[in-house]
C-alpha cells in the first residue's frame, strides 16, 4: 500500500494532471470575476480546497472541482516526493536541486501571503496627523470611553464576533454587550419600503429608521455596509438598545456611573507605533491639459520611540516601505486636499524574487553543466 501511494505521489503523470487542472482553474476562475467580483472570486476559486456548487434554493453545497490549496499542495508534495525519490546528489545535480527549491519557496509564499498578508488604507487630509489605516472590507464595533479629556480608552470587538451575536464582555467595560440582530451588509432608509423592517431600539438614533439584510457585496469598487442592534447590559439592568451601523455619521453616546461612551462601528483601525503628518499633497498635470502626471504626498513621519522624524516623498511607482509595510500612492480627495495611501503588510513580499533567482541560477547552472561537458566530449574525440 506504502510504496503504491509512493508511485502515485511521485508519477509524473500526476504532475502533468495537476497542471492541467491549474490551468482550467486559472481560466474559470478568470471568468468568474464577471459575476462573482474579484475577492469572490479569489476567495472560493484560489484560496480554498475545493469548488462547491449549490443548487438554487438550496443550502446544500456539493463539490465540483478542486480549489487552489488542492492543487497547489499536491503539486507541492509532488515535487518533494519525486526529488526525494529520484535525486542523486552531486555536482552535477546542483542546478536540478536549486530548480526544484525555487518551485517550492515560490508555492509555499504564495500560502503565506494568502494568509499573513494584509491590505489597508490610511487617509490623511492636509495638515492632518494619523498613526492608523484602516481595512478596506472588515468592520469592527468600537467602545469609546470619552470622558478623559488627555486621553480615550477603547474597546473593539470584531465583525466576525458581531456576527456570532450572543454575550460579549470585556475587562474593561463596566456592562455588557448583547448582540441583539447584526447584519454583514446592510441598507437603511428614512422611510418603510419593500421588505424592509423598522428599527427598534429604546435609547439613541434608531427611531424613524428602517433596515434589510442584504447578500454579501463581490463588486470590486464596493464593499459591506454592515449594521446592528445591541443591547448593553449593568447588574442593575438594561442601559438600552442601540442601533450601530457603518452609514451612521455620528457615534451613539451614553453616560453610566459618571462616564460618557461612544458606540461606533467603523473599519477595522491597524494602529502603528508611529504617526504619518501630511505636509503637502501634489496633483501635478501636463501643462495645458487635465490629464494627470504625477500625485505625490509629502509625509513627515514622526516615532516617538526612537527618536525618527523625517519627510518622506511617496509618489506614484516610489511607495515608502516602512516597519515592514508598503505605503503606496492609491487616490486623493477631490479638493486635492487630501491623499488616500494603500498599506500592504506582507511579510513574504521577498519569497518571489528568491525563487525566481534561484529557478534562474539553477537553470544556468544546469546548462553550463551540459555546454561545458558537450563542448570537453567534442575536444577528445
Amino acid at each position: 500500500m506504502l510504496d503504491r501511494l509512493v508511485k502515485i505521489f511521485t508519477s509524473l503523470r500526476l504532475t502533468v494532471v495537476l497542471l492541467a487542472l491549474g490551468l482550467v482553474l486559472v481560466f474559470w476562475g478568470t471568468l468568474a470575476q464577471v459575476h462573482l467580483g474579484l475577492y469572490k472570486a479569489q476567495n472560493e476559486f484560489f484560496r480554498s480546497s475545493l469548488i462547491y456548487w449549490q443548487p438554487a434554493g438550496s443550502s446544500l453545497k456539493i463539490p465540483i472541482f478542486p480549489g487552489g490549496y488542492l492543487i497547489g499542495g499536491l503539486l507541492l508534495i509532488n515535487l518533494l516526493a519525486a526529488h526525494t525519490r529520484y535525486y542523486q546528489p552531486g555536482k552535477r545535480k546542483i542546478g536540478i536541486a536549486m530548480i526544484h527549491l525555487g518551485v517550492v519557496l515560490l508555492l509555499v509564499g504564495q500560502f503565506l501571503t494568502d494568509v499573513l498578508s494584509t491590505e489597508s488604507s490610511m487617509h490623511i487630509r492636509n495638515g492632518a496627523t494619523k498613526n492608523y489605516s484602516e481595512a478596506d472590507r472588515s468592520f469592527e464595533l468600537a467602545i469609546v470611553d470619552i470622558t478623559d479629556a488627555l486621553s480615550d480608552k477603547v474597546v473593539a470587538i470584531s465583525g466576525h464576533r458581531l456576527l456570532k451575536r450572543g454575550e460579549i464582555s470585556h475587562p474593561g467595560l463596566p456592562f455588557t454587550v448583547r448582540v441583539q440582530n447584526f447584519y454583514g451588509n446592510s441598507s437603511l432608509l428614512e422611510k418603510a419600503g419593500p421588505q424592509y423592517q423598522e428599527v427598534k431600539t429604546t435609547a439613541g438614533i434608531g427611531a424613524g429608521i428602517w433596515w434589510r439584510e442584504l447578500p454579501h457585496e463581490t463588486v470590486m469598487e464596493k464593499r459591506d455596509m454592515p449594521s446592528g442592534i445591541v443591547e448593553l447590559l449593568t447588574p442593575q439592568g438594561s442601559l438600552g438598545t442601540y442601533l450601530v451601523s457603518a452609514f451612521l455619521n455620528r457615534p451613539q453616546e451614553l453616560t453610566h456611573n459618571g462616564r460618557t461612551y461612544q458606540l461606533h462601528l467603523r473599519p477595522t483601525r491597524l494602529y502603528k507605533p508611529f504617526s504619518m503628518h501630511l505636509v503637502e499633497f501634489k496633483h501635478d498635470k501636463y501643462p495645458g491639459t487635465d490629464i494627470p502626471k504625477n500625485f505625490s504626498s509629502r509625509i513627515r513621519l514622526q516615532r516617538p520611540d526612537t527618536g525618527e522624524s523625517r519627510e518622506v516623498l511617496i509618489y506614484m511607482n516610489n511607495p515608502l516601505r516602512y516597519a515592514g509595510e508598503t505605503y503606496y500612492q492609491a487616490g486623493f480627495d477631490p479638493d486635492n486636499q487630501g491623499t488616500v495611501l494603500q498599506v500592504v503588510h506582507n511579510p513574504s513580499w521577498l519569497t518571489p524574487y528568491f525563487s525566481c533567482v534561484l529557478v534562474g541560477i539553477g537553470l544556468t547552472v544546469q546548462f553550463l553543466m551540459h555546454l561545458f561537458g558537450f563542448a570537453t566530449k567534442r575536444r577528445a574525440a
